[in-house]
């Protein structure tokens, strides 16, 4: 089982909770606080990250990968071999959601809700207001009329302001929308096969029109 292999029945998986759904966005490879990457970002009415650990990776990087992590998102899952569930729940918060990757028919794999994820109960404003682009960052503080005396500073200032002019929930909104919004920016790649004609393991099956968490 290769990092490749749980990628693709993520991706997969996620292509077909969020079919025609015009209001998610599905993003691989988000940067984070400019300290680590996620392996897929959905972006709707909340942010939900899924950290992959295929049979051939190590845990050594999950502590560092979780803290960032737990600053952000308001939902995360691991999705996991299950030979690292047990020293992954020494590491991860109780709040992470776990998916268990395993060898189904063939060559596919199938992924089996271990845990549920439930809401982070402590997202931190100044690690999510980082996910913005100085310029984006800057026109919602236009916007508010907020910008005298940050518009000529760096991001850092700006991202401050921005911190101190929306509640937690205002922020995190506005954080959503721009980033559903961007263009030519990470874009998800096609879908590999035809939802409607692509071969679904059963498990995968019974959660069609069911989202994870």
């Amino acid at each position: 089982m290769r990092d490749y292999d749980v990628r693709v029945a993520l991706r997969h998986r996620l292509d077909i909770e969020h079919a025609g759904d015009d209001s998610t966005r599905v993003v691989e490879e988000l940067g984070l606080c400019e300290e680590v990457r996620i392996d897929f970002a959905v972006i709707n009415g909340s942010l939900t990250g899924f950290e992959l650990k295929s049979e051939r990776d190590t845990l050594v990087r999950l502590p560092r990968q979780a803290a960032t992590y737990n600053r952000v998102f308001d939902y995360v899952h691991l999705v996991s071999a299950q030979r690292h569930i047990d020293h992954a729940c020494e590491v991860i918060p109780s709040w992470w959601g776990i998916l268990i990757a395993e060898s189904g028919c063939g060559t596919d794999l199938s992924l089996r809700v271990h845990r549920r994820a439930r809401r982070n109960p402590s997202v931190d404003p100044s690690a999510v207001v980082q996910l913005l682009w100085r310029d984006e960052a800057l026109a919602i503080l236009e916007r508010l009329g907020a910008d005298g005396g940050v518009r000529s500073k760096p991001r850092e200032f700006v991202w401050r302001r921005l911190v101190e002019s929306l509640s937690v929930t205002g922020l995190r909104r506005e954080v959503r929308t721009v980033l559903k919004g961007r263009r030519g920016w990470r874009e998800s790649p096609e879908r590999r096969e035809s939802v409607a004609t692509s071969p679904l393991s059963d498990m995968n099956s019974r959660f069609l029109a069911r989202r994870i968490r």
